[in-house]
């Protein structure tokens, strides 16, 4: 049950992206803060199980990506540890700004979100896995996981992907 997907169809995550910035636009602008609580449920339940206890993870993978073409294919570890970086921010985001009602912190965690899915799913620009990539090339990231990420298009026969 617990685990990532490696490789991710971009496909998918972009579709997920997607449906991120509708959810925190729609927070930002109704002022519906409280909606920082499922999608940080929603990305910690991606970091530890991809797509398979995530709603939006479903929905993206099983019925948004397979109606985009043939899948695309990307590195799992950068996409996770964008993941990751979505799940910290909305949890502060919920429990600063939501439970200890920090409107502030709120805002900010929900524009945030906002602007990194937003990049993904319209560009195809992860802003976590640009930071997953600097920090492979500051040798912080495990040379295992970087020669993973180099390798991911010839053995799944897409184009090489950028981590």
């Amino acid at each position: 049950m617990l685990g990532f997907p490696n490789p991710v169809n971009e496909k998918a995550a972009r579709a997920v992206a997607g449906g991120v910035l509708a959810i925190a636009v729609v927070a930002l602008a109704a002022g519906w803060h409280w909606l920082l609580v499922p999608l940080a449920l929603g990305f910690w339940a991606r970091v530890l199980t991809g797509p398979r206890l995530s709603p939006l993870g479903r929905l993206a993978t099983s019925v948004v990506a397979p109606r985009l073409g043939a899948p695309k294919y990307v590195p799992g570890p950068p996409k996770r540890f964008a993941q990751g970086i979505g799940a910290a921010v909305t949890t502060i985001g919920a429990v600063v700004g939501v439970a200890l009602g920090v409107d502030a912190v709120a805002v900010a965690a929900l524009a945030v979100i906002a602007l990194a899915a937003g990049l993904e799913s319209v560009l195809a620009l992860c802003l976590g896995c640009q930071a997953f990539a600097l920090l492979m090339r500051l040798g912080v990231v495990p040379e295992r996981v970087c020669l993973e990420c180099a390798d991911v298009g010839r053995r799944y026969g897409g184009a090489a992907a950028r981590p």
